[in-house]
């Protein structure tokens, strides 16, 4: 299997156990369903830190089902990071739906060659309505630079999740980017 068709099962293996999960999670009746396509006034802060709670006590267990072939990495966003977003997001003048950037309480990233990414990318449009991902973009700025998948399922209910790949190249960039900008909080 080449490293193209071990990202894609990778991709397709996060797609499947954030539907699995959310659909747990948010259709089960247990929890009450918020339309995340809102503005951060519109979302209880509760329903946020529970999601992110409940995510990170059982993500392992979602995560030992699945079939991947190719090394990953991933972590739970801490709530003082979510606080962080949302004080950040929630008190800009132009406001945009919670969904489009509090994407990323899950994430997982994998390091790879500059042409896996390239090759990734020529197929990421197909992959986007094959396995149903909410979009993708590469970031290149401030000295970071990582190509960025979403998924949600198409549900305005569950919170996305993110892919991040990396080149190897930028790994000692990214990570140094990362202490600066991301961790501020902290």
């Amino acid at each position: 299997m080449n490293k193209t068709s071990q990202i894609k099962q990778l991709v397709a293996e996060i797609n499947r156990l954030h539907s699995e999960f959310s659909k747990d999670y948010f259709e089960t009746g247990a929890i009450e369903k918020i339309n995340l396509s809102r503005t951060i006034t519109h979302i209880p802060m509760p329903h946020i830190y529970q999601y992110r709670l409940t995510l990170h006590e059982s993500i392992n267990d979602y995560l030992m089902t699945a079939e991947i072939a190719i090394r990953y990495f991933y972590r739970v966003k801490t709530r003082e990071s979510i606080d962080d977003k949302i004080s950040r997001f929630g008190t800009r003048e132009d406001q945009y739906p919670v969904n489009n950037w509090l994407n990323d309480i899950f994430g997982a990233r994998i390091i790879v060659a500059n042409d896996e990414i390239k090759s990734v990318m020529e197929v990421l449009d197909d992959w986007q309505d094959e396995l149903n991902l909410k979009n993708w973009y590469l970031r290149d700025k401030e000295g970071y630079r990582g190509l960025h998948i979403y998924f949600k399922n198409k549900s305005n209910f569950y919170f996305p999740w993110e892919l991040q790949i990396w080149d190897e190249q930028d790994l000692l960039s990214n990570i140094r980017n990362h202490e600066k900008f991301k961790r501020n909080f902290m």
